[in-house]
């Protein structure tokens, strides 16, 4: 299969990209900067170099390819006025691109925070959405136009929290919980099983669903993923912020309908495993 992945140089773009490469799929990844994109190329990946803003870039990357798979997004530091052109104009002209190129398949990779505050309970794929930050937002935006683009075969992925692979978001994100609720819990997902999930997407003649939760098996207390850090808990200062994080995801339809299984269940498994 001729896979186009963009935000290949992101975390999990770039991590996506080489396991789809490993499986023996023809992988070109659109990048802005080929030059930070060289270990993909290393690793077989065919480089495309262009942008989302620039629709002449999408029409050639996606000429020739069976699928898109579009991780490509503005997340930390991002504007409303830019999380609105990058995640949900840009994701506009990509499916305008890929439709007009033919393309079979569009796997959408958006975020679990589209649904906005539910008081920590599971949000399953048909509950209503209400996210109040520009990012999810601006993904719910884009996914609700790629699903009633006509013409294009659209499936979205909203992730958890992403870890893993020497990935530092963990760690990253250690600032920005500080103030939360040590007892919030949180879903999460390592790379290899969002790579699983895109593959199994990727191989299904005609899921029987557009939307699926992707997320392991246990949504860790917030205090328990700094402890993985060495971090003290979260002081609990800013409950009120921390109301956007607090919808658990409910990831049993990917597992019903699509076979999906956690290569690591627990965080714990991937710690144990140097994963």
């Amino acid at each position: 299969m001729n896979i186009l992945v963009t935000g290949a140089t992101g975390k999990v773009g770039s991590r996506l990209a080489r396991r789809l490469a490993q499986r023996g799929e023809r992988v070109r990844a659109l990048v802005r900067d080929a030059a930070r994109a060289a270990t993909l190329r290393a690793d077989g990946v065919e480089l495309a170099v262009g942008d989302l803003l620039q629709v002449d870039s999408l029409q050639a990357a996606a000429r020739g390819v069976d699928a898109v798979v579009h991780c490509a997004a503005f997340f930390r530091g991002a504007t409303p006025e830019q999380a609105h052109a990058v995640n949900h104009l840009g994701t506009q002209q990509l499916a305008a691109a890929a439709r007009s190129a033919g393309v079979e398949r569009f796997i959408f990779l958006s975020t679990g925070l589209v649904y906005g505050s539910n008081g920590g309970r599971l949000a399953s794929e048909d509950d209503p959405c209400a996210p109040s930050a520009a990012y999810p937002v601006s993904k719910l935006a884009a996914e609700r136009f790629l699903l009633a683009a006509e013409g294009l075969d659209v499936r979205v992925l909203r992730l958890p929290f992403v870890y893993g692979d020497g990935d530092p978001h963990l760690a990253e994100a250690i600032p920005m919980v500080r103030g939360f609720p040590p007892s919030q819990r949180m879903s999460i997902g390592h790379h290899a099983d969002v790579a699983q999930a895109v593959g199994l997407l990727l191989d299904a003649r005609s899921p029987a669903h557009r939307i699926y939760n992707v997320t392991d098996d246990e949504a860790p207390e917030l205090a328990a993923l700094c402890a993985l850090e060495g971090a003290p808990p979260p002081d609990g200062s800013e409950a009120e912020r921390a109301r956007a994080f607090d919808a658990i995801l409910d990831g049993r339809r990917i597992r019903e309908d699509l076979g999906f299984e956690p290569r690591y269940p627990r965080i714990a498994d991937a710690v144990a495993a140097g994963a």
